[in-house]
């Protein structure tokens, strides 16, 4: 049996749709993604806990934006992408590599996953919350997938296979509150799926009440997440009607969908 990490995570909220995530033990704490400064130092400020690491995923300003002020006043070690440019870096990963915090109680398998950027990396701890859990950046998001905006359909979906293939409880910690949108998407794609149905359903009166709707786990988004369904009859026949004709793969039904979401 794994024994179960002792870790806490909590979220910030920044900007419109974004989260800062927030792991802390005993006075410890790491951020992942910090893109804005200011919600970390309020917090350092108020709970008095000590930053041990900065966790990035990948490189765009709403995930590193912060990274800078806030090293000037809570000095600490940054791991992220080594192709990619980010502040203060002095842990550089590739994906394979294991990210070791004790004061954490954490150990995380760094996963390579490029698509929405070339060189993004996912951290997964398999004794978070007991049953696991993934950062994952803009890859997998809540009921959908980030833009393809560096890589190929072909890396993205293989980089959400890599995803997919976590223990079903597995909880994933995405960055956006994007899940409302997604599902309107998901049902555009499998209208009579009734599971994205009810799943619609909770999101509403969760967003209704001011409440985050992630992390969310994989057993969840193998039901209701088109992106990871591209094998499922439906799925396929909805990119069949934007084709024109039947795709060759699930390849072919990702990219389809993908495009289709980017103007939906």
């Amino acid at each position: 049996m794994i024994k179960k990490s002792a870790v806490e995570i909590i979220a910030l909220p920044a900007f419109t749709d974004n989260y800062i995530w927030v792991l802390r033990h005993a006075g410890k704490v790491a951020v992942v993604d910090p893109g804005d400064a200011a919600p970390v130092c309020e917090y350092l400020a108020r709970t008095g806990e000590t930053l041990c690491a900065i966790l990035v995923t990948h490189h765009h300003a709403d995930h590193i934006g912060g990274i800078a002020e806030i090293l000037t006043k809570h000095p600490a070690p940054v791991y992220g992408p080594s192709a990619e440019k980010i502040p203060g870096l002095s842990h550089p990963l590739t994906g394979g590599e294991q990210v070791s915090l004790p004061a954490l109680d954490c150990e995380f398998d760094v996963i390579s996953l490029p698509g929405h950027t070339l060189s993004h990396l996912a951290y997964y701890d398999a004794r978070i919350n007991e049953v696991g859990a993934v950062f994952c950046g803009d890859t997998l998001f809540a009921a959908g997938c980030g833009r393809i905006f560096e890589g190929t359909p072909a890396q993205m979906h293989a980089s959400l296979g890599k995803l997919a293939v976590l223990p079903a409880p597995t909880f994933v910690y995405c960055t956006h509150e994007y899940t409302a949108a997604n599902l309107r998407f998901a049902l555009a794609v499998e209208p009579d799926n009734q599971a994205i149905q009810l799943r619609a359903q909770e999101v509403a009166a969760t967003r209704a009440k001011g409440a985050f709707t992630v992390p969310t786990h994989i057993a969840l988004e193998l039901e209701t997440n088109p992106f990871l369904r591209a094998n499922a009859p439906a799925v396929r026949a909805a990119a069949a009607a934007k084709l024109g004709h039947v795709p060759r793969d699930a390849l072919e039904t990702f990219t389809a969908i993908r495009e289709w979401k980017n103007n939906f």
